[in-house]
C-alpha cells in the first residue's frame, strides 16, 4: 500500500509539472471526449483516464512494463586493447638420450648426471604470460548469439628455471677438449642464478568460434569461445641473474620454432572472463620436445 501511495503522490506531481503525454478521443458511446494521460518513471507506467467534464469519473491505472531496447545491435563489434595476465608452463615430452646424443644438450666432461627432465623443471608461480591485444573484433554469424572472433596482439611467455641452466649459440663449448656445437645448446652452467629464465616472444593472430548468451549485455550471462592461434616468433632472449655475473640478458638463436600454432579457448562467466592455449607442438627445432600451454584472467569488455 506504500509503495501505492508513493506512485500516486509522483503522479501527481508529474501531472503538475506537465511531465505527461495528453491526448483527447471522442467516446463512441456517449459522444464525450475523454482525456487520456500517461506518465513514465523508469519502467512504471501511470494512465489515467478521465472525463474533461466529469472529474469524478476519472480512473487510474497503475503497471510495470519491460521497456526494450530499440538500438540495433552493429554486425561488426571491436575490443581496443585487451590483456591477459596469466601463468606458462609446458609439457616436456623430451627423450634425453636422443637429445644428447644430437648434441642440443651438451653435459659438463666427466659429469656423473647428465642433463635430464629435472633441469628444466619451472618454477610455476614465476612463469608467466602477458598478452597484449592491440584490438579484437567479433562478426555477428547467427543472431549475435554466434560470432567469429579474431584480433592481433603480441604474446609474451617467460618460462622461470629452477635449475642452472643456459641456453647457447652455435659455437665454441666453455669446455676445454670439446668441438664446437653446429646448433644451438644447453649446458648446467657452473654458477648459481637467483633469476633464470628464457623469454619468447611471438606477434599472434587468435580466430576463434564465439557463443554468447547475451549479446546485449556482455557482463552478463555465459560465453565461450574455441579456436586456433598463430604466432610468429620476434624476440627470444636468456635472461639471468647471479651474485658471480650480476644480470645478464643474452640475446640470440637459440633454435626456437619461428612459428607457434595453438589451440585457443576463452570462457565468460558474468564480467569474469578466462583464458587458455595449448600447443600441440614443439615450440624448439632440435630435439627438445617442450609444448607450451598457458592459463589466465582477460581484462576484457567482452
Amino acid at each position: 500500500m506504500k509503495k501505492l501511495f508513493t506512485l500516486m503522490a509522483l503522479a501527481l506531481i508529474c501531472t503538475a509539472v506537465n511531465a505527461q503525454k495528453d491526448s483527447t478521443k471522442i467516446d463512441s458511446s456517449s459522444g464525450r471526449n475523454e482525456r487520456n494521460d500517461t506518465i513514465r518513471i523508469g519502467n512504471i507506467v501511470i494512465i489515467t483516464n478521465g472525463d474533461n467534464r466529469h472529474e469524478s469519473g476519472s480512473n487510474t491505472r497503475i503497471s510495470m512494463e519491460r521497456r526494450r531496447s530499440h538500438g540495433k545491435l552493429s554486425n561488426v563489434s571491436t575490443n581496443w586493447g585487451i590483456i591477459d595476465l596469466g601463468f606458462a608452463n609446458y609439457t616436456d615430452k623430451t627423450n634425453y638420450a636422443t637429445a644428447t646424443a644430437s648434441r642440443d644438450l651438451i653435459n659438463t666432461p666427466g659429469s656423473i648426471y647428465p642433463l635430464g627432465a629435472g633441469d628444466f623443471k619451472l618454477r610455476a608461480s614465476k612463469s608467466v604470460d602477458i598478452n597484449l591485444w592491440l584490438f579484437m573484433q567479433r562478426l555477428n554469424l547467427v543472431k549475435h548469439h554466434v560470432n567469429l572472433k579474431y584480433g592481433l596482439g603480441l604474446e609474451l611467455n617467460n618460462y622461470r628455471f629452477r635449475s642452472n641452466i643456459s641456453f647457447k649459440e652455435p659455437g665454441p663449448t666453455p669446455y676445454a677438449g670439446v668441438a664446437p656445437v653446429p646448433n644451438a645448446y644447453v649446458i648446467r652452467d657452473s654458477v648459481s642464478f637467483s633469476k633464470n629464465k628464457l623469454a619468447a616472444d611471438y606477434i599472434t593472430v587468435p580466430l576463434m568460434l564465439n557463443f554468447t548468451s547475451n549479446p546485449v549485455c556482455h557482463n552478463r550471462g555465459i560465453s565461450f569461445s574455441a579456436g586456433i592461434s598463430a604466432g610468429y616468433l620476434y624476440g627470444q632472449r636468456n635472461k639471468q641473474v647471479s651474485s658471480q655475473r650480476g644480470k645478464q640478458k643474452n640475446k640470440g638463436d637459440y633454435d626456437l620454432e619461428q612459428f607457434k600454432f595453438s589451440y585457443i579457448a576463452e570462457l565468460g562467466l558474468g564480467p569474469v572472463r578466462l583464458y587458455g592455449s595449448y600447443s600441440p607442438k614443439s615450440i624448439f627445432k632440435n630435439d627438445l620436445n617442450i609444448r607450451p600451454y598457458t592459463l589466465g584472467i582477460r581484462l576484457s569488455n567482452w
